[in-house]
């Protein structure tokens, strides 16, 4: 249990820098989906750019895994349109609820009990697209 505290660590400061950037808030996210506010568009064009400057360093760097494995990143050889349209059912659910799946559980800890249907239908669905999966096109 004690190897795993720094992911706890980490997870409560997330928390708290996603709370404190406001990029939980239902109002930041109706505003960011109305195109009235560039507030969540700048956090999420921070968090690309910060993530692929972290991943070409860590490649100059041979930075390894917890694993031992060098950090590579797989091509992907399939097809556009299932990422389009997967993109679009997730920004769908983001719209309906407000919240995506990491803000979720923090908005649980903010106090926004509400949203634990909405982590429960998640859930829901996550377990009914692993019945199906061998059944949807890939």
């Amino acid at each position: 249990m004690g190897k795993y505290i720094k992911f706890f660590l980490v997870g409560i400061f997330f928390g708290i820098v996603l709370v404190k950037s406001e990029a939980v808030s239902w109002y930041r996210i109706f505003e960011m989906f109305k195109f009235q506010s560039f507030h969540m568009y700048g956090i999420i064009g921070t968090a690309v750019i910060t993530g692929i400057i972290l991943l070409i360093l860590s490649k100059q760097l041979k930075v390894k895994t917890i694993n031992g494995n060098y950090l590579k990143v797989p091509l992907k050889a399939r097809g556009l349109a299932r990422y389009i349209l997967g993109g679009i059912i997730f920004g769908l659910g983001w719209a309906l609820c407000g919240a995506c799946p990491g803000p979720m559980y923090i908005l649980v800890g903010t106090g926004v009990f509400s949203i634990i249907i909405v982590i429960a239908a998640a859930l829901l669905g996550t377990y009914f697209y692993g019945i199906l999966r061998d059944k949807l096109p890939h």
